[in-house]
């Protein structure tokens, strides 16, 4: 933790982070230009950390703020957008307190060494989102998600899918098989050997199958590629130093060790049953994010990867919620040729060589074999070290081209959701939120799937900063 300091040298970026933001209730949005698609009609949900600070002490990374949930509801009378915080016991208490009392990722308890023993971390419920019939979930990869109400996000509690026992979390990056409406997901249990926790739920999200396979040591994974009839985990050369954290010495983000000599750990699970397929071993490389994964004609696992180099990109994000960026963490799109029988990848190559990060691909593709894969990537000729992403992009690997769309200068968009058109299957719409450093606001940006490159459909202004959030999904009307 440190004191919060104002430096010049800031970037525009910044100032989307530097104050906690503010809740805001159902509001209309003012449309500033164009016009909402007649076929847009479900709400868009997003989260990220909303607030990195108590009492002038910042969190140590920032993975450690609490989440705060937008959702936007498009309906035939407009766009109206609400804001708010999700109501943790951990967020509750220090809100009373007015004061930072747990550790988290990057972080240790403030206060006596006992303190790290005898407060666990706090769930901070800052990652993503998973929309269901009758609640949406606010999750975060270290615990259970939390149940919220799908308009008015009023938070319910904690929420366990009735199966998530204490020591099961239920991680961020759920995956929905557009098939079958099945959800799968997966959590890590802690441990000097770490413990991959694989669940199968049905479309209410009610967990109905789970297994669990020891891993070797306490790596760091944040997703996985669903590949239809297979469930793929790529296990990074990462190993968590257990004994400072058990210790309260030092917190997650600083005990975490990387070592290629390890390589790269495949683990192939079937998604019918969830049982082992194969594991085998592959070069080292670091990934938060994949794009999608299919099994192609010969039986091959084809699976996009946004892959770094090593694990700098952990320092990067932890400077992030500081306002100065300098550490260099470049990611580029991969594509892996995987033999799911044998565990062994045959091909592995890169497919664009642009930094990029947050692939997504449509819902009604995913498992199987795509077009386009839509990303956030740097505008032209900045400095990765020291801006965020400040374009959206659509790569299309039939031709393996981009197609940019450039928010300008000082503007920066979120992750991009693609929504479905209700009224014309063949057509899909790109929602961003953008933060505008230039008048410190933040718009909600809807393009044309197909043609990212002309200027978008229509422009919502919301009534507040959103400070950059990590992930958000689509819920058709």
């Amino acid at each position: 933790m440190h004191t919060i300091e104002n430096k010049s040298s800031k970037k525009a970026w910044a100032k989307a982070l530097a104050q906690a933001a503010q809740e805001f209730p159902s509001t209309q949005l003012q449309i500033l230009c164009g016009k909402i698609p007649e076929g847009l009609r479900g709400t868009l949900y997003r989260n990220g950390p909303g607030r990195l600070e108590r009492g002038g002490i910042s969190v140590g990374h920032w993975f450690d703020g609490d989440g705060a949930i937008l959702a936007v509801h498009f309906t035939d009378a407009g766009a109206t957008a609400v804001y708010r915080y999700v109501q943790t016991a951990g967020y509750q208490e220090e809100a009373a307190a007015d004061q930072l009392l747990y550790g988290n990722y990057g972080m240790t308890a403030p206060g006596p060494i006992w303190n790290q023993w005898l407060k666990p971390l706090k769930n901070v419920a800052n990652t993503s989102v998973l929309a269901l019939p009758d609640k949406l979930l606010a999750l975060w990869e270290g615990g259970k998600p939390h149940a919220l109400d799908l308009e008015s996000l009023a938070t319910r509690g904690e929420d366990d899918l009735g199966a998530l026992n204490i020591g099961l979390p239920y991680s961020a990056h759920p995956k929905i098989d557009p098939k079958t409406g099945n959800i799968f997901n997966f959590g890590i249990s802690p441990g000097l050997n770490g413990v991959l926790n694989i669940y199968k739920s049905d479309s209410t999200g009610k967990i109905l199958q789970k297994t669990s396979f020891q891993l070797d040591g306490f790596p760091l994974i944040h997703d996985y590629v669903f590949a239809g009839q297979y469930l793929v985990f790529f296990v990074p050369p990462l190993r968590l130093n257990v004994l400072p954290v058990l210790t309260g010495f030092s917190c997650y983000g600083d005990s975490f060790e990387w070592k290629p000599q390890l390589g790269t750990q495949v683990l192939v699970f079937d998604s019918e049953t969830l049982s082992l397929v194969s594991r085998g071993e592959t070069e080292p490389w670091y990934q938060w994010h994949f794009g999608n994964g299919y099994v192609d004609d010969s039986g091959f696992i084809i699976a996009d990867i946004v892959r770094y180099q090593d694990f700098q990109t952990n320092e990067y994000l932890r400077q992030v919620a500081t306002g100065e960026t300098h550490t260099l963490a470049v990611s580029t799109l991969w594509e892996v040729h995987l033999d799911p029988k044998a565990g062994e990848v045959q091909g592995i190559k890169e497919i664009m060589d642009r930094h990029c990060d947050f692939p997504i691909v449509p819902l009604q593709d995913r498992g199987q074999s795509n077009r386009e894969t839509y990303l956030t990537v740097h505008r032209q000729g900045v400095d990765n070290r020291k801006q965020i992403f400040g374009a959206i992009a659509r790569f299309d690997h039939k031709t393996e081209t981009l197609t940019i769309a450039d928010c300008g200068e000082n503007r920066y968009p979120s992750e991009p959701i693609y929504a479905d058109d209700s009224q014309n299957p063949q057509q899909g719409w790109i929602i961003t939120v953008v933060y505008d450093g230039n008048s410190d606001s933040s718009e909600v940006w809807v393009f044309d799937a197909d043609r990212l490159d002309e200027e978008p459909v229509c422009k919502l202004a919301l009534p507040g900063v959103i400070p950059h959030s990590f992930h958000g999904t689509w819920k058709a009307a």
